[in-house]
């Protein structure tokens, strides 16, 4: 399971993502019969070494063999200067008076990535990314989506694109994903639809709940594509910069900027023995209200609520009040279970809450036989390969009932290295 690393500072694309992830795998031929692979032979994929900014990378184009010669000769030979701007026709400037598939429906395509010959979890991908837009036309264009027409996504050259992202996305086989602010360009678009801003509404739909800024220069940098492939990684935006890098590729767009036209894409190292988990921290301090009420009780609830651990610490408040801090760690999708118990539980008025990082070792739970029966441990290994049994207190706590002697001496004499 690998980490990636996604600087886009300069917008993203589908073809930015295939050149980025190709040279990260060190794997170009892995897209060269994917035409074939899904029956789409009037399509093939192009390679080209360019420079962006003193920054030399290759450039994967998927290329329509419908488009006119002499179009087709300027978008694959020409110094880079179309780009994904005209969002109509996204990244390689189709022109639409043809019918080689421009007016697809979803269950055209994924009729289409559904035959094709690629692995499984990769048409799973293919499918996910396609939905992920279709869902923004439709609520931009208040259509059903199944009777949206996929004019920009719809020819060979974008199916190509997106199933050719799911196929490496596929095999870089990417668990976790960290993302800087993207910066999707200001201004205005022309479409089919009329002059649009930038980003244009499909995009800026796919972008919600994703941290971007305009930057310095016009244009259409973000296309639907790029933005729908970064939002099926889901990735994670913060201001950590602890990363170590272990591979490092970019993946250039296809007109020249101020700022390099690239995306940046790192291999991250990661400890097999040990996980990075996010999690949401919640405070409140206490000072009217008698510690007694936070028992066994208390915090059974405070448990079943969603709190995942928590302590609770003395402190001195305003106008020399003791009070006491309760800090509890959660799952962010518990903010709201949380926070009611505690409105409902305990005399606070308010919370603070923020997110962290825990690292955690692999552990797993299992019974052990003891001298006093089985015993629920959690056992884990350390990174030097130390192996780590902590008994569960309900079950010591048991035992100590049965045998007339404290959980303390009971922990004392299980040896668990039997």
């Amino acid at each position: 399971m690998n980490t990636i690393y996604i600087e886009a500072f300069s917008g993203l694309s589908g073809n930015m993502f295939l050149s980025a992830f190709c040279e990260l795998l060190n794997d170009y031929e892995i897209l060269r019969d994917l035409p074939k692979q899904l029956h789409l032979p009037d399509a093939k994929i192009d390679i080209e070494k360019v420079n962006k900014n003193g920054i030399s990378c290759n450039y994967v184009e998927v290329i329509d063999l419908n488009e006119t010669g002499t179009e087709h000769e300027d978008n694959e030979h020409g110094k880079h200067k179309h780009h994904h701007h005209n969002h109509v026709n996204e990244n390689h400037h189709h022109d639409h008076s043809h019918d080689h598939g421009s007016h697809r429906h979803l269950k055209d395509i994924q009729k289409i990535i559904d035959h094709a010959h690629i692995s499984v979890n990769a048409k799973k991908i293919a499918h996910d990314i396609f939905l992920i837009i279709g869902k923004a036309e439709s609520k931009i264009h208040d259509m059903p989506l199944e009777t949206i027409h996929f004019h920009e996504i719809s020819g060979v050259d974008s199916i190509i694109d997106i199933v050719g992202n799911a196929v490496l996305i596929d095999k870089l086989n990417i668990s976790k994903v960290i993302c800087t602010p993207i910066c999707t360009g200001f201004g205005m678009v022309k479409t089919q639809h009329g002059m649009l801003p930038i980003p244009a509404p499909a995009t800026a739909e796919i972008l919600k709940d994703i941290p971007i800024y305009s930057g310095e220069e016009k244009g259409e940098k973000v296309t639907p594509t790029g933005a729908a492939i970064l939002k099926y990684l889901n990735p994670k935006f913060t201001n950590s910069n602890n990363y170590t890098p272990t591979k490092i590729a970019y993946g250039p767009g296809k007109m020249d900027f101020h700022y390099p036209n690239v995306v940046r894409i790192s291999l991250l190292e990661t400890k097999p023995d040990s996980t990075l988990n996010s999690y949401t921290q919640m405070e409140t301090s206490i000072d009217d209200m008698s510690p007694e009420y936070l028992g066994t009780d208390f915090q059974e609830g405070l448990l079943k609520s969603g709190a995942v651990d928590f302590s609770i610490s003395q402190e001195i408040m305003k106008k020399g009040r003791f009070g006491f801090i309760l800090k509890i760690i959660l799952k962010s999708d518990d903010i709201n279970n949380v926070s009611n118990y505690l409105f409902e539980n305990t005399s606070t008025i308010g919370l603070r809450f923020f997110n962290v990082e825990r690292l955690e070792l692999p552990r797993k739970t299992m019974k052990k036989e003891t001298a006093f029966g089985a015993v629920t441990v959690k056992e884990t290994v350390t990174p030097s390969g130390v192996t780590k049994t902590k008994p569960e207190f309900e079950d010591i706590k048991n035992i100590s009932k049965d045998s007339n002697q404290s959980p303390f001496q009971i922990k004392n004499k299980i040896n668990f290295n039997q």
